[in-house]
């Protein structure tokens, strides 16, 4: 154990010395253009924010105020964004609702104004509202009622995937909050950890694939980077807990490994989820070690013109049925919240496990639809009924 901890501590220490070396070369000072790395804040007051901006914003250029208290308090997210504005970093703004209908009922109408506010105050530095969270993964995870949603006629025997699929996307589609982020030409963000092809179709712009959960990180890539290619839409990353109780996040090694291939798949945004209710901690639950690796990140690969953005691409494709809503985590995971694995869910299964074995990082997983044709995006296509012969 101490000889383990020995090399940990070597390991931090190379990083560190890294994050110095690149930091005072000047000659990797060009970042990619549009692309965003940063942390999340979700604590209380404008005071905890600026304690976080003046940590990270020599390495970072985007900070994500995911803030239940701050999205209720306009002088705090005014204050707020003003000061990671001044500070050099873009940011994104969290609000749980936009429904004009809704904000009436709660004295939250400025919210409306405020947004068309940052947007001319702040040009480009104002990436958009960060709406709602995790749709897709509540959604499947919901312990549904069918009585709670449909007519007294009907039944969970009436539904086809088709029509909950339609369902899911209609439920954002009578949001008015989405026709007024639209209709001034706001992105809409958010982030989730499953059904991301779904949350595009809902009207969302980009989806951050939350990392971590002891997912695995290659489908979790493949599944929001082919989404995001079929559907023509922007895609990133939010590497979240690996833990339900501290230290919470993953080592500082494997999240710069996170960030790294991330990166090179083609990430847009790239994001470290940074609280927990029991942190303890003024600056997140991030540890020096994260703060190191995430400034090690910046300086050796976003600012390094010898890492490509993009460079992993994908050769081939998985293509599911069309609305097969299965969350894919396991075996047994649930169809749209509603069912059980049926009798495609192991075909499928064994099939993605070879495929991320052969491929890797190099696979995207999208959905037989025919509003997006395929065409000459893959060099190879499985589909989900193709036998496990084709893989080798």
């Amino acid at each position: 154990m101490k000889a383990k901890g020995g090399l940990i501590l070597i390991a931090l220490s190379v990083i560190l010395f890294v994050a110095v070396f690149f930091s005072s070369y000047s000659g990797n000072d060009e970042v990619v253009p549009g692309v965003y790395t940063g942390v999340t804040f979700c604590g209380n007051t404008s005071a905890e924010a600026k304690l976080l901006i003046d940590s990270v914003k020599g390495y970072t250029n985007l900070f994500v105020i995911l803030s239940g208290p701050v999205s209720n308090n306009e002088t705090a997210m005014t204050e707020i964004c003003e000061y990671a504005v001044n500070a050099g970093l873009h940011i994104i703004v969290f609000f749980g609702d936009l429904d004009s209908r809704v904000l009436a009922l709660k004295n939250l109408e400025w919210r409306l104004s405020w947004i068309k506010m940052a947007k001319q105050k702040w040009g480009n530095k104002f990436l958009g509202v960060y709406y709602y969270d995790e749709p897709g993964g509540i959604y499947i995870d919901y312990k549904w009622n069918e009585s709670t949603l449909f007519p007294s006629k009907m039944s969970l025997d009436d539904l086809t995937y088709d029509m909950v699929a339609k369902l899911y996307v209609s439920l954002f589609q009578r949001d008015n909050g989405f026709d007024f982020l639209e209709a001034n030409y706001i992105d809409v963000f958010v982030s989730d950890y499953a059904l991301y092809w779904f949350d595009y179709l809902a009207g969302y712009d980009v989806v951050l694939a939350q990392i971590g959960w002891n997912h695995t990180f290659a489908q979790d890539i493949a599944l929001a980077r082919g989404a995001a290619t079929m559907q023509n839409k922007s895609w990133g990353v939010m590497i979240t807990w690996k833990y339900r109780q501290p230290p919470y996040l993953d080592s500082a090694e494997n999240i710069y490994k996170q960030m790294l291939d991330a990166y090179e798949c083609g990430a847009k945004y790239i994001t470290i989820f940074n609280y927990a209710e029991d942190m303890g901690n003024p600056y997140g639950i991030m540890t020096e070690e994260h703060f190191a690796a995430l400034n090690c990140f910046w300086n050796e690969v976003v600012k390094n013109p010898k890492v490509v953005h993009g460079s992993i691409k994908a050769e081939a494709a998985l293509v599911l049925p069309k609305n097969y809503g299965w969350g894919m985590r396991h075996p047994n995971d649930k169809i749209w919240g509603w069912w059980g694995p049926d009798e495609k869910s192991q075909q499928i299964w064994e099939l993605s496990r070879a495929l991320l074995k052969k491929y890797d990082l190099r696979l995207d997983i999208i959905y037989d639809d025919q509003e997006f044709q395929i065409s000459n995006k893959y060099g190879n296509v499985y589909y989900w009924n193709h036998s496990l012969s084709m893989v080798q």
